[in-house]
Formats: C-alpha cells, structure tokens, sequence
C-alpha cells in the first residue's frame, strides 16, 4: 500500500479505470452533430438570406418596338422613367440613346392617338368642340352677338322680379370704379339698382354677411333669395353674364351643375347635363331652400 499520500500502481489504475466513463462523457461528442432527438435537437440555421438593394442599379430591358406598341401608356411611361434614372446614372451614350428612343416611340404613339381622334370627330361630330365654339374670327363675332342677345333678352325679361344691390363704402376706391359699371347694366337691362353705404349702414353688412367692398349681389323681389355675382371689381361683360346665371339658377331653370352653361348653350356641348345627367342632385327643390341655403349667407 503507497503512503505518504501517494498511489501505488494499483490504485492508479483503479483510479483511471473508474475515471474513464466520466471522462468520456465530458468530451464533446463530435459525431452526434448529424443526430436529431429530444436530446439532440438543435434548431436548423436560417437560411442565407441576400439583402436586395431597393436602389440597386439595373438595366431596363427594352423589348422590341413592336412588343412595346402593345403596351399600355402607364406601362410605357414606368419603362421610360426607369431608362431616365439609369441613362442619368451610368452616364453611356448608349443608355442615354436608349432613353431618347423611348421617348420618341412616346411621341409617335401620342402623335398616331392624334390622328385617330381627328377621324372620330369628322366621323362624330357631336363630340367635337367647333360645332358649338368656332375658331374663325367672323364665326366667334357672330355666336358672341347671338349670346349677348340672349343674355340681355333673358335679363330683361326679369326686370320687375330681381334687383341688383352694390354694398360699398365712401372711403372705397374700387367701388367708385365699379358703380358705374352697375349703372351701365340698369340703362342696358332696365333693373332697378341700389348702392348700399356700409359706413351709415353696418348693420347690413352683417345681415347679408358682406366682407368685402364692393359687392354685388343680385335679389330676387318679395323673396329669402339672393347670391353674390361679384366681389371687387368686375367687368361688364362678366357682371352681365354672372347676373344670368344667377337668375337662371335661382329661378330653376338650370340646375347648379349647369352653372357655366352660357346662352344659347342648353343641350348643347357644354351643357354639363346635356347628353344625360352626371349628378344625383335633386331638380325639384332647385327653386326653394335649396338655392336659398347655397346662394346667401346668413348672420
């Protein structure tokens, strides 16, 4: 037996016999990183993954000219701004080529829809703005008379049912400018006019909600209606012809969709409402609350 607190052969060997198993299940065990289990799992590696690069630069692909007169404007139009920012990048006399290419197939495509659309108006004539606005000087002088015409017949017509009110103030510049012009439309269409003095009159002002001078107003006799034709200065021919379409509106012969329809244009190509009706808006209350709630304002 070993003393002094050493071992003897035989006990070293005990000792490295019993040692072994724990020794051996300490070491890493190299060939079970294949093996799957309850005890062995380990969780798969994601995959590798590569980044894209949203401004990665990369060359258009152009198809041929006849693939690409098949496509749609907004496609044609993504394909030449995607060959812009490449050709402005890179720099190549190619690219840039490229890009200028496109653009003149743009500008044939654009040049041929021209064309067929001359056709169709020749073919539909209904469609087509010259009919009811003449570009020929002699033509444009004749259909602006037989609308004055109308506009003053109309207007006069309505003399004994509406009035037209300037609000204005004696320290006012522009309203010495304009009440001659409101003077010229009583002579011409026979309404009686009124000029208002906001300075001896402020509380009109706010009954009728006028900020600004001058203001004109068209006022429907032994009635709630009335609509501002202008604020500020206006020309006569301007004045005129809102003073129409106001009383044509508040009257209900036309509905608010109408509004820019001039005279002599009802049914006609710039009748909002000619070819059908393009809103839900309701014509039989045209002529009472309706008009009153949109037309005036209310303190």
């Amino acid at each position: 037996m070993a003393t002094g607190g050493s071992f003897g052969p035989s006990a070293l060997i005990s000792l490295a016999l019993f040692a072994a198993p724990a020794t051996a299940q300490s070491a890493p065990d190299r060939s079970g990183a294949d093996k799957h289990g309850y005890w062995w799992y380990q969780s798969p590696p994601p995959p590798a993954s590569k980044q894209d690069d949203a401004d990665a630069l990369e060359k258009p692909a152009i198809p041929p000219m006849a693939e690409l007169a098949t496509w749609t404007p907004p496609k044609i139009r993504k394909l030449i701004e995607q060959q812009r920012d490449y050709a402005a990048t890179v720099l190549t006399v190619d690219a840039v080529a490229d890009f200028w290419r496109l653009q003149d197939f743009a500008r044939r495509k654009a040049r041929a829809f021209a064309g067929v659309t001359q056709i169709a108006m020749l073919q539909h004539p209904e469609l087509n703005s010259k009919s009811a606005n003449p570009m020929v000087g002699d033509a444009r002088s004749e259909m602006t008379a037989e609308k004055d015409a109308i506009r003053r017949s109309y207007l006069r017509s309505q003399a004994g049912e509406f009035a037209l009110v300037m609000f204005g103030r004696a320290t006012c510049g522009y309203c010495r400018v304009q009440w001659p012009i409101i003077q010229r439309f009583q002579e011409e269409m026979g309404w009686q006019v009124t000029l208002v003095d906001l300075d001896r009159r402020p509380d009109v002002a706010q009954r009728f909600g006028v900020e600004i001078t001058p203001t004109t107003m068209v006022i429907r006799r032994a009635s709630q209606q009335r609509m501002v034709i202008a604020s500020g200065v206006e020309a006569y021919p301007n004045l005129s012809q809102m003073a129409y379409q106001a009383v044509r509106l508040l009257r209900g012969d036309i509905r608010p969709e109408q509004f820019m329809t001039g005279p002599g244009e009802d049914a006609g190509f710039f009748d909002a409402l000619g070819n059908g009706p393009v809103s839900a808006t309701d014509p039989q209350v045209l002529g009472g609350d309706l008009v009153v709630a949109n037309a005036e304002r209310r303190p």
